[in-house]
């Protein structure tokens, strides 16, 4: 169950700010809209004191590592030792090491037990401070804590919100592929606190997070038939949203989290119907013989993507968020599928398949600017990050026994395996935790 205990205390260290003017420099930064990035040269010093200090920073450097964005620097490197995070550090020191910026922290223990966790951000051109904060919790939330302090540290250089401080569902897979056992389970981010969210042996498939709570919904063949579910994920309550006829496929929330939208099948096609959660009353979007499946709403709810076969093959398109105006946007070679709208609005993710291969790309709303990020035997399934930065997919290689969970940014040059327990398969990524 998530432990909601953590305080967060955003406050900008006192003591030693202002310092002294440096040389005059810019102020470190990246600009992230570029297409290509060369990583920013980080230092992280383990933070005072002990082990655990040691374990925050060490998730702080992985976390910043693993966006593509920084190159943490081997602290083997490093000329001075921190002994007091609260004093100016040896600028110079640090600029021979070509640090751009520089993170120094500490932890210790309050009387009622709580873990105190604080952390300043240098720039060590402009010789001053850029952030510092400090944090309360319980002892067992350290892992939380680093990943905040990740994230302030991202959005302090880069100017946008991080993505460290969230969580992933998605289906765990386990067995032989002839008795394949799916049962749901989330994780962090970077894949630790691994744990089942579901157990039972009837299939379960594509959850996705509401956008405004701690909620699931997906679809699940227990009892013989294809129900859609809503799961809270702090009290552990599960209810159907509805008994339907037929198949039911891909339900995902409306950015308000109010609806769920999703493709029912009868008379062998399939059209898009919402469901108002609080009265339950369902409407019905499109009306063909086609199958029209995967929607996703824009960010700002006034649209919807999907995948429909109406022209002959697989291919995407935009309607309202009423069924109005609809109209195809994919017009390359090949089929698409499983579109899914960035949380920035500004584009598309997808899954094409096309030479014998299956790639993730995005495109613009309207279509243009198809860019592919990733190739292979076969590729599926993309969620965003919640500041639409990242995007996460599995993948299942040539005779591999099992799918895998795989992470790459928008410039397509850093994929990451995300390392599970067993197999695992069709991810959707949270917002934010509060």
């Amino acid at each position: 169950m998530f432990n909601r205990i953590l305080l967060r205390v955003l406050i900008v260290l006192a003591g030693i700010l202002p310092l002294a003017a440096g040389p005059a420099s810019a102020r470190v930064e990246i600009d992230i809209t570029k297409g290509n990035i060369e990583p920013l040269p980080i230092a992280v010093t383990d933070f005072l004191q002990g082990d655990l200090g040691r374990k925050i920073s060490d998730v702080v450097a992985a976390d910043l590592r693993r966006s593509g964005l920084f190159a943490p620097i081997d602290r083997a490197a490093f000329i001075e030792k921190i002994s007091n995070p609260d004093a100016a550090p040896r600028f110079q020191d640090w600029r021979v090491i070509n640090a751009q910026a520089l993170v120094t922290g500490r932890v210790t223990q309050e009387a009622d037990g709580r873990l105190r966790a604080e952390f300043r951000l240098w720039d060590t051109a402009g010789q001053s401070q850029m952030t510092g904060q400090q944090f309360f919790t319980q002892p067992e939330n350290w892992r939380r804590v680093a990943h905040i302090i990740a994230d302030a540290i991202y959005k302090e250089i880069t100017g946008e919100d991080g993505y460290f401080d969230t969580r992933v569902v998605y289906v765990a897979e386990s067995g032989p592929k002839t008795a394949r056992k799916r049962q749901l389970a989330i994780m962090d981010q970077d894949g630790f606190n691994a744990r089942a969210i579901t157990n039972s042996n009837s299939i379960v498939l594509t959850p996705r997070f509401s956008p405004s709570r701690q909620e699931i919904t997906y679809m699940s063949f227990e009892g013989e038939e294809p129900r859609v579910y809503l799961l809270q994920l702090e009290t552990g309550q599960r209810e159907v949203v509805g008994n339907f006829p037929g198949m039911t496929f891909a339900p995902r929330f409306s950015p308000d989290g109010q609806r769920v939208i999703m493709s029912l099948q009868q008379d062998g096609n399939a059209n898009i119907y919402t469901m108002d959660l609080r009265s339950r009353t369902t409407t019905r979007l499109t009306n063909t013989a086609a199958i029209d499946t995967s929607p996703s709403y824009s960010p700002d709810g006034a649209r919807i993507v999907f995948e429909s076969d109406r022209g002959g093959r697989q291919q995407l398109y935009v309607m309202g968020a009423d069924g109005s105006g609809q109209s195809r946007i994919s017009f390359g070679d090949g089929a698409y599928s499983t579109p899914v709208w960035s949380p920035r609005g500004d584009l598309i993710a997808f899954t094409k398949q096309s030479g014998g291969k299956f790639s993730i790309g995005v495109m613009k709303p309207d279509g243009s600017g198809e860019r592919i990020l990733t190739s292979g035997f076969h590729n599926e399934g993309p969620t965003w990050a919640p500041n639409g930065r990242v995007l996460m997919f599995f993948r299942q290689n040539a005779g591999a026994g099992g799918p895998q969970l795989y992470s790459i940014d928008l410039t397509g040059y850093n994929e990451q395996l995300i390392k599970t327990q067993g197999y695992a398969s069709d991810p959707a990524w949270s917002p934010l935790l509060e």
